[in-house]
């Protein structure tokens, strides 16, 4: 009979709530070894097909089992410049995990047979930055010669980086905040990714050769005219989905009213839960109202709370969302993470209004109850708003979490770039948009998705830049 797996241990919940230090502690060696076990090393590993960038499953679980660390986090480097961060953020359910064999044996991942290979990419991950060990590809000399700017440097920026710097070519990236990362950097709070390991991973980049200049907004400051002027022979758009998405009702604007976006940045990036030893303050209400079913609403929700525990409030963070939970976008994990620790849930909420105080901020949600009633455009269930249902939540602090889309500021300056109705830049097989020589992934080719995604799409880009270059060489 199959070992059931090992879980990780995680921090427990009264405890993590009072500071922003890691959730989950990943496994020790002894329990690593135990997880790799139970792989069964399948002759077809479909575990990778899961895989957006295609890391070879197979072969680093069996490297863990022989104990060769060293060669399994090399095994994974091969295919992904980021092991430590992927195997904390990535929604491996979704991906590597469902299309385990141990999935589709008659179990589904929720009931814990499929190998967690996230959690083992995160121990070779771990092992590769306690060990520093030296990351070096053989480079392509006929490749030394060019250079090739990188705008963003989120997951998709800093992974076509790397992929292009390891080929051997010079690589600049340009970054419009003061801290590179993007949204590995404001978007995801320290308790999922800590700084540490960002910063590790992309130290790793610099050692390669990567140079990334910040405070560089590619649109305004220079164009992208400019930079093959400057001698770069391709440009990689990197830019994400950095423009947050709102309801359109009445009282967006009142006071105490933040997208997601504006608050995690404040918190993350500008390192907001530490004041006031960082000259950032950021408002937190007694009763907060986060708005979203996905990983952003989990993280504002979370992240609220932890403030009002360190600001000595009483925790009151409800969480509302027009469907129903299992059609919540969100990891499952870290819905449970959010309930674990006191976060409240409604559902079938759609806010219709919001209501301001007499100094001009929030101070109630008028909302309506829904039910589900057929399909949407994109597939889901419809949520229909039940008349005569209003009612009201009180709040004097309310996170709008429904998504994000498309920075324009560079796309509206250079016209020979094609996009589609949402902003987002059109591409063709080659990840290469309508401006020769100008290739683009991650968010701003796909609408928001996952980090793994994002450097798969940065990996088609570089194997298309490399090859482009390579025939002028010819």
């Amino acid at each position: 009979m199959l070992q059931k797996p090992i879980e990780a241990k995680e921090k427990d919940p009264q405890q993590r709530i009072l500071g922003f230090e890691e959730v989950v502690l990943g496994y020790s060696e002894e329990e690593a070894l135990k997880e790799a076990k139970r792989c069964l090393q399948c002759k077809n590993p479909t575990c990778i097909n899961g895989c957006p960038v295609g890391i070879d499953i197979k072969s680093f679980i069996e490297f863990i089992v022989q104990k060769n660390y060293n060669s399994g986090y090399m095994k994974i480097r091969e295919k992904n410049n980021f092991p430590s961060i992927c195997g904390r953020v990535c929604p491996a359910e979704f991906q590597c995990r469902k299309a385990c064999v141990l999935t589709k044996k008659g179990s589904i991942v929720a009931s814990g047979n499929a190998i967690n290979i996230h959690l083992l990419e995160r121990f070779l991950g771990q092992f590769g930055m306690d060990n520093n060990i030296d990351v070096s590809f053989e480079k392509d000399k006929t490749l030394e010669k060019y250079k090739v700017a990188v705008v963003g440097s989120g997951p998709a920026g800093l992974s076509v980086a790397g992929e292009l710097a390891r080929a051997g070519i010079k690589v600049v990236i340009f970054e419009s905040l003061h801290k590179s990362g993007g949204v590995l950097r404001y978007g995801i709070p320290p308790f999922r990714l800590p700084e540490e390991v960002l910063d590790f991973e992309i130290n790793y980049l610099k050692k390669l050769g990567v140079e990334i200049i910040t405070n560089v907004v590619v649109g305004n400051s220079k164009s992208l005219p400019d930079l093959f002027k400057e001698g770069f022979s391709a440009v990689f758009l990197g830019l994400g989905a950095g423009v947050p998405y709102f309801l359109n009702i009445k009282g967006e604007n009142l006071c105490n009213v933040y997208s997601a976006n504006e608050f995690l940045t404040r918190v993350n990036l500008m390192s907001a839960y530490k004041f006031p030893q960082y000259h950032t303050p950021v408002n937190i209400g007694q009763k907060v109202v986060v708005i979203g079913g996905g990983n952003t609403a989990m993280d504002a929700a979370r992240v609220a709370l932890r403030l009002q525990k360190m600001n000595n409030i009483q925790t009151d963070v409800t969480v509302i969302y027009r469907r129903t939970e299992s059609e919540m976008p969100a990891r499952t994990l870290e819905i449970a993470h959010a309930k674990e620790e006191g976060i409240k849930f409604d559902f079938l909420i759609s806010p219709k209004e919001f209501l301001s105080d007499e100094k001009g901020a929030v101070k109630n949600v008028l909302a309506y109850h829904c039910r589900l009633e057929g399909k949407d455009s994109s597939g889901r269930p419809r949520p229909v708003i039940i008349e005569s249902s209003e009612f009201s939540y009180d709040c004097d602090m309310v996170i709008i979490a429904v998504g994000l889309g498309a920075n324009r500021l560079l796309t509206n300056v250079t016209p020979n770039i094609s996009t589609d109705d949402y902003g987002d830049i059109i591409v063709d097989e080659n990840m290469q948009t309508s401006f020769k020589k100008v290739f683009a992934g991650g968010d701003i080719v796909g609408g928001e998705g996952t980090v793994i995604e994002a450097m798969g799409m940065a990996k088609k880009a570089a194997i298309s830049i490399i090859n482009q270059l390579k025939s002028i060489s010819a």
